[in-house]
């Protein structure tokens, strides 16, 4: 049986030796290197044969040096790299993703790990409950700039009072404008919206 050669990523000597001992006791699973730094995760992920890479975002030597070797990983390798952290920041995640993170898991739920390096070498993504929801509201903000992107910021004004319910005499008489110039604004947003 093949083994999934896994690359561990992790500063900490108590998160090197759980992990390494929990990962062993598995037996399509080997744990194939353990480094400490962003210039060793490179140099392993693009010198040896592993399919999945186990992520720490704080390194010793730079607090966000994880997110840097995942972007550069992401460029030069096929492995498919989750991030293991203890970081719940929502920009950290939002930007691991978009940097070639496959998955993120915070360190409370590292029981998880297993299941989740066997999806990641079968292609599947699960993306963990932990931050399930920070990908939505990261995918709708996204989406609703892509979409308002086009508008001025005094039409962005309008159609936001707008989808609040106010009506045209009632945007007009908040923003100080007249009704005209409401009513032009409404119809140069849904030109540009629709358009």
């Amino acid at each position: 049986m093949n083994k999934i050669k896994v690359l561990l990523v992790e500063d900490e000597l108590f998160w090197q030796e759980n992990l390494t001992r929990d990962l062993s006791r598995e037996n399509d699973v080997e744990v194939v290197a353990i480094v400490t730094t962003k210039e060793d995760a490179i140099q392993a992920s693009c010198g040896m044969e592993i399919d999945v890479i186990l992520m720490d975002i704080h390194l010793t030597r730079h607090y966000m040096e994880g997110i840097a070797a995942v972007k550069e990983i992401s460029s030069r390798s096929q492995s498919k790299i989750i991030m293991l952290t203890s970081s719940e920041d929502e920009q950290v995640i939002l930007r691991s993703f978009e940097y070639g993170a496959y998955n993120y898991m915070t360190k409370s739920n590292y029981r998880n790990i297993v299941g989740a390096i066997r999806e990641a070498y079968r292609n599947l993504s699960f993306i963990h409950p932990d931050i399930a929801d920070v990908l939505r509201a990261g995918y709708r903000d996204a989406r609703k700039e892509i979409m308002l992107h086009p508008l001025t910021p005094e039409e962005r004004r309008v159609y936001e009072l707008s989808l609040q319910g106010l009506n045209k005499p009632n945007i007009a008489r908040q923003l100080q404008k007249s009704i005209h110039t409401v009513k032009n604004q409404l119809k140069a947003i849904r030109d540009k919206l629709n358009g």
